[in-house]
C-alpha cells in the first residue's frame, strides 16, 4: 500500500505539471493544445501584440544593458544611500532601514466629519439604488429563458434586493422580511434565473468605468495606470473541494484575490483555494478585467511574485512590483562574472553564477508562445504556471523563464533599494488593498462573514456581489467627497498630506443594518453646490 501511495502521489504531481496528460480531457489535456496553433503563420502579429522584438538578440541585448545599468546605479548610489547597506555577515545581506512615517493629514478627519454631517445614516441599500440609476447595474442581468413576463421595474426591485442580500451575506429571507409585496420565493426565483457570474462581472465593470469617468482630475489627480493585488481568507463551509485549511491564517476557508486600483475601485476578483498560486491569480486579474483601466504596474506582496511571474509579466507588458519580505537575503545576478570588477561594493550579495543568456535565447519563442496563450485566454494562468514549478524543473522553457525572472528580479531589486520613493509607492499601493480588505468586513457582515454554501458557483456569486456592493460604495463616496470639495472654502483648507490621504473607502456615514426598505424614488443629493 505504501508503494501504491507513492505512485499515486507522483502521478498527481505529474498530472498537475502536465508531464502526463489525459487524451480527451479538458483540465489535464495535452499542454501543447494550450498554445496558439497558428503561431508560425501569425508570428509577427503576435510579437507586435506583446510589444516584444522578434529578434532574440535585440531582446537579450536590451535586457543585458538594463541589468548592467541597474547594477551600476545601485553600486554608485550605495555610499550615499542612508537607508540601505550591504554587510558581509551571514553570507552577505542587505540592511534596509524602515521607511519613516509620513505626517498625519491635519484636515482629513474634518473632511470626513463633513461628509458624515451631510450624508449621515445613508442606507447601504440606497447606495445600491443610486448606483443603479447612474451606472446601470440591473440591465446587465438577463434571464436564461427565451422570454420575460415580469415588468422591468418589478424585476429591478427584486434584483437589487437579491444583490444586497448576497453582497451583505444576510441572505434572501432576511431581505424579503422587510419588504412589502416581495416574498422569499420571489427573490429565490430571481436569484436562480437572473443572477449569474457573467452578469455580475459586467455590472462590476460598469460601476468601475462609471467611477473612473466621474472622477474630477483636480481632486483625484490624473488617471492611474497601477493597481495592487492581494488575497484575503474568508471562512466557508467545508463540504466542497475548494475549501481548505489555511496554513498561513489558520482555519478552514477560501481565498478571495482582489485587484484594486490606486483610488480603491476593484477591477477584478477571483476565488481560489488557500494553497493555490497567488501569481496565477495576479496575472489572471490583469489580463481578464473588463474595465477601461490600463494596468502598467501591479503591486503585490511577497506571495504574489516568483521568477516565472516576473518573466510572464514582462512578456505581457506590465511591471511587477512586489514588497519583498526577504529583501535582506536577495541575491544579485550579474550579466557575466567579469562584470563583478565594476561593482565591488556588491560583492557580498552577488550570486555565485551569472545569467545564462544562451538558455533565454534558445527558449525565447516558446516563452512568447505561452505569453500569447495567456493574452488570448487559450489557457488558464493557473494551468500554465502549475506546469512551470520546481516539480518540473527539467522543462527547458521553465528553466528559461526562471533565468529571465532572475534578470528582471535583479533589475527590480536594484531599483527598489536605490529609490526610496519606489519602496514608498509599493507600500502606499498595498495599503489601499489592506483598507479594501478591512472594508469588506463592514459590508459582508451576515453570518459572521462565513460563505454559507457548498456550491462553487454560489461561492463566486457571493464574492462578486460583495465586490459590486463595495464598488458601489466607492462610487457614491467619490461623488460625496466631490460635492464637499466642490466648495472653494473646503478646498483651500486641504494640505498636501490631506490630498495624499484622500480615499473613498470610508463608511462611518453608512448604515447597512435595520429593515431593508427599498425606495426606487429616493435620491441622494450628490451634485456640487456652488458657493453663494
Amino acid at each position: 500500500m505504501n508503494y501504491e501511495l507513492c505512485v499515486l502521489s507522483a502521478l498527481r504531481d505529474a498530472l498537475r505539471s502536465r508531464e502526463i496528460w489525459v487524451v480527451g480531457a479538458d483540465k489535464y489535456r495535452d499542454p501543447d493544445k494550450d498554445l496558439p496553433q497558428d503561431f508560425e503563420a501569425r508570428k509577427e502579429s503576435y510579437f507586435q501584440a506583446l510589444r516584444q522584438p522578434q529578434e532574440v538578440d535585440t531582446f537579450v541585448q536590451g535586457l543585458e544593458q538594463q541589468l548592467k545599468d541597474a547594477l551600476v546605479m545601485l553600486h554608485d548610489g550605495l555610499p550615499k544611500n542612508p537607508g540601505v547597506r550591504v554587510v558581509a555577515r551571514d553570507g552577505g545581506r542587505f540592511v534596509v532601514t524602515p521607511l519613516t512615517r509620513q505626517p498625519d493629514p491635519p484636515f482629513y478627519d474634518t473632511l470626513k466629519g463633513e461628509v458624515g454631517r451631510q450624508f449621515w445614516n445613508t442606507q447601504l441599500l440606497d447606495v445600491l439604488v443610486e448606483v443603479d440609476r447612474r451606472a446601470g447595474i440591473t440591465p446587465h442581468f438577463k434571464s436564461f429563458m427565451t422570454r420575460e413576463n415580469m415588468p422591468r421595474d418589478q424585476l429591478q426591485q427584486r434584483l437589487l434586493l437579491c444583490l444586497y442580500g448576497l453582497g451583505t451575506n444576510t441572505g434572501l429571507k432576511r431581505v424579503a422580511a422587510g419588504q412589502d409585496g416581495v416574498g422569499y420565493s420571489d427573490l429565490k426565483y430571481v436569484r436562480r434565473h437572473y443572477i449569474h457570474r457573467d452578469a455580475l462581472r459586467a455590472a462590476n465593470a460598469a460601476v468601475v468605468n462609471a467611477t473612473l469617468a466621474a472622477r474630477r482630475p483636480d481632486i483625484w489627480g490624473e488617471g492611474t495606470t497601477s493597481c495592487a493585488s492581494d488575497a484575503k481568507k474568508y471562512a466557508a463551509w467545508d463540504g466542497n473541494l475548494r475549501t481548505q485549511r489555511s496554513i498561513r491564517y489558520g482555519g478552514d476557508g477560501v481565498m478571495i484575490y482582489w485587484h484594486v486600483e490606486r483610488r480603491a475601485s476593484c477591477i477584478y476578483s477571483s476565488m481560489k483555494s488557500c494553497s493555490s498560486s497567488e501569481v496565477a491569480a495576479m496575472i489572471e486579474g490583469v489580463l481578464r478585467h473588463c474595465t477601461t483601466l490600463s494596468v502598467e504596474k501591479n503591486y503585490v506582496d511577497t506571495h504574489g511574485q516568483s521568477e516565472p511571474g516576473f518573466a510572464f509579466t514582462h512578456l505581457l507588458g506590465f511591471k511587477l512590483m512586489p514588497r519583498l519580505a526577504d529583501i535582506a537575503h536577495q541575491r544579485l545576478y550579474l550579466p557575466n562574472m567579469a562584470f563583478a570588477a565594476q561593482v565591488p561594493n556588491l560583492a557580498a550579495v552577488q550570486a555565485q553564477r551569472s545569467i545564462r543568456w544562451d538558455l533565454i535565447r534558445q527558449q525565447y519563442e516558446p516563452m512568447v508562445k505561452y505569453a500569447t496563450a495567456l493574452r488570448l485566454g487559450l489557457a488558464d494562468p493557473k494551468a500554465i504556471l502549475q506546469r512551470f514549478t520546481r516539480a518540473n524543473a527539467q522543462h527547458p522553457t521553465y528553466a528559461a523563464l526562471c533565468e529571465l525572472g532572475k534578470v528582471l528580479r535583479t533589475i527590480f531589486v536594484c531599483e527598489y533599494l536605490h529609490r526610496e520613493e519606489v519602496r514608498r509607492e509599493i507600500h502606499e499601493g498595498l495599503n489601499v488593498i489592506e483598507t479594501w480588505n478591512g472594508t469588506t468586513n463592514f459590508i459582508f457582515f451576515g453570518k459572521g462573514g462565513e460563505i454559507s454554501t457548498n456550491n462553487l458557483e454560489g461561492q463566486e456569486i457571493s464574492m462578486l456581489a460583495l465586490q459590486l456592493l463595495q464598488n458601489s460604495l466607492v462610487y457614491v463616496n467619490t461623488l460625496m467627497i466631490q460635492r464637499v470639495l466642490g466648495s472653494e472654502t473646503w478646498r483651500q483648507r486641504m494640505t498636501a498630506e490631506d490630498w495624499r490621504a484622500l480615499s473613498p473607502l470610508m463608511h462611518h456615514h453608512i448604515n447597512p443594518y435595520g429593515e431593508f426598505k427599498l425606495d426606487l424614488t429616493h435620491r441622494l443629493k450628490l451634485e456640487v453646490e456652488v458657493d453663494a
